[in-house]
């Protein structure tokens, strides 16, 4: 077997499995995961990890890909809980983003890195209340782009009253963050929520009442999953064989990183709205987790 390339982005480190598979080898080339995808889906690396709502835009041909990739197939669900979190700073006086909108506040907003998934999820979610960024602009705000460590920065020192992001939860970024700023997180409403997960393949997600300090309430919203993507052109041998080695080291993988703790073999096969390559699919057919 080939050496393989392991794309990874900003969703931490991922662990080598090559003893799983005889004669592989891995490397780390981190990487936005617009970038992940076009490498995977051109075969020039093997594997690959995404967001699966990024990777169906790629399948789409939508923002930001020119044109669709067809070629990319999921081999396991790494992160069920990218959930979009909407904090805005209690000096604000902003309750709600429909408040934004009928108000036509100044609001100044900060949403991740262009191109990323979760500055286009931020953009629909503003969008879905009837907010465009030239809007915003229009009324005195503004909308910066940047890392979400560079967001909380700002809204520290005052300069941001609304961010949005995808992270799971309780984030130990926002937590930091609460010990200089005061905080409320904004919800979506129901058809919102319905509308967004058309749009974008996102599923409803509820955060739990008192997960952060600040926010007795449970918050209604949207998420995304993390998954290891692969190309149509690898064989069905090579994905199945990934797959086996994921489920007999699976032990492993769950003290590998935080957010592989909270998987269970099953749900590695969950990567809607990417349909899992037929190789894997075998293999979890073949240890009884789908029929």
């Amino acid at each position: 077997m080939g050496r393989r390339r392991l794309e990874r982005d900003r969703h931490g480190d991922w662990r080598d499995h090559q003893d799983g598979i005889p004669g592989s080898a891995f490397t780390y080339e981190p990487g936005r995961e617009a970038g992940n995808l076009l490498l995977t889906s051109t075969g020039k690396v093997q594997l690959g990890i995404a967001h699966a709502q990024m990777a169906l835009r790629a399948q789409k041909g939508l923002d930001p890909f020119p044109k669709p990739l067809g070629d990319i197939r999921a081999i396991a669900m790494i992160d069920p809980q990218a959930a979009v979190q909407i904090l805005a700073t209690r000096r604000s006086g902003i309750t709600s983003l429909e408040q934004i909108k009928a108000n036509k506040m100044p609001v100044r907003v900060s949403l991740n890195q262009k191109g990323t998934l979760m500055a286009i999820t931020g953009e629909a979610v503003l969008q879905a209340y009837g907010i465009s960024v030239q809007d915003i602009e229009t009324w005195g705000g503004r909308v910066t782009y940047g890392s979400y460590s560079t967001g909380l920065e700002q809204v520290k020192n005052g300069q941001t009253d609304l961010i949005i992001n995808m992270l799971a939860f309780p984030s130990s970024h926002i937590n930091n963050a609460a010990r200089d700023t005061e905080f409320r997180m904004l919800g979506l409403d129901q058809a919102t929520i319905v509308k967004l997960n058309e749009e974008l393949g996102t599923q409803s997600i509820t955060i739990p009442a008192n997960t952060y300090d600040f926010e007795p309430d449970a918050i209604e919203t949207i998420r995304g999953s993390v998954i290891v993507i692969a190309s149509t052109e690898m064989s069905d041998q090579e994905a199945g064989d990934i797959v086996r080695a994921m489920l007999a080291n699976f032990d492993f993988l769950q003290t590998a990183h935080a957010t592989l703790s909270r998987l269970t073999p099953r749900a590695l096969t969950e990567t809607a709205p990417i349909a899992l390559h037929p190789g894997a699919k075998a293999a979890y057919e073949a240890a009884g987790l789908l029929k």
